[in-house]
């Protein structure tokens, strides 16, 4: 396993497409109501990603069609946009964006309710996106990549019989998209590659209200729960740095998500 080392000058320029996605994803988040179509959500998040100067990560990649991936209540990720697919009001639906600025990527998703949610899907919402934070809390230098995923599983866990994605992982990532070290959302803390400054990983947790089982579409990429229940899915990208965890694709640099007692769940 090779992991690829940034230097501080990456890292800048890591952060420069890390807010990319940021301000792309706010404007799609805001962007989701009844009725609109997932292409027109991919079409917002061209031209926003291109106006700032920067280049999609997702679009052409081993021949994906779109520039964000949209999955919708069931499906789990790389769900492809479509001017057919609207949405409705009570749906929950995953963003998933990519930008690249001089070669260096940055890589978030989030998952939005659609008009008014059932509390159920409010909760998993909450579950999924506090996982994705107490991973990032875990990416701190000396520690060992087991620690994130075992953070992730535990959180998950502590909060109902809900299923964890096994299949499909968080990754590495900086001169390319995905980079080893594979992040896997269960795991023994402890265990697994050393945490260095200088590393960057996107950490994603995929939480399902049934069981963790997935089936692959005949289109090859949407992936959708095999139980036919509903899915969340959150990412960040995280640098390690010797002050501690650096959220390259939070807005704030993840300082509220990563504050003592925080609780994401308190936005929804």
């Amino acid at each position: 396993m090779t992991i690829e080392i940034k230097t501080p000058e990456q890292l800048a320029v890591m952060r420069e497409a890390g807010l990319v996605v940021a301000r792309t994803l706010n404007l799609l988040a805001a962007a989701v109501r009844p009725g609109v179509t997932t292409a027109e959500l991919d079409e917002l998040a061209e031209a926003e990603i291109r106006n700032a100067g920067a280049t999609p990560s997702f679009k052409g990649y081993h021949g994906y069609p779109a520039v964000i991936c949209t999955s919708v209540n069931e499906e789990i990720v790389h769900g492809i946009p479509s001017p057919r697919r609207s949405l409705r009001d009570g749906d929950i639906i995953s963003i998933d964006c990519g930008a690249i600025v001089r070669g260096w990527h940055g890589d978030a998703a989030l998952t939005v309710g659609v008009g008014t949610i059932s509390a159920e899907h409010t909760r998993l919402l909450e579950t999924c996106e506090a996982a994705l934070w107490r991973g990032l809390a875990q990416a701190q230098a000396g520690g060992r990549l087991g620690d994130i995923s075992h953070a992730v599983e535990a959180s998950v866990a502590a909060s109902g019989p809900y299923g964890v994605v096994e299949e499909y992982t968080g990754h590495g990532i900086g001169s390319a998209m995905h980079m080893d070290p594979p992040v896997p959302n269960y795991g023994r803390p402890g265990r697994g590659p050393r945490l260095r400054p200088g590393m960057a990983l996107a950490i994603e947790p995929m939480v399902m209200l049934g069981g963790p089982e997935t089936i692959l579409l005949d289109d090859d990429w949407t992936v959708i729960t095999a139980d036919g229940s509903w899915a969340a899915h959150f990412e960040h990208t995280v640098a390690i740095t010797p002050d501690g965890p650096r959220v390259l694709t939070a807005e704030d640099g993840g300082k509220e998500g990563l504050a003592p007692r925080h609780d994401p769940a308190e936005r929804y």
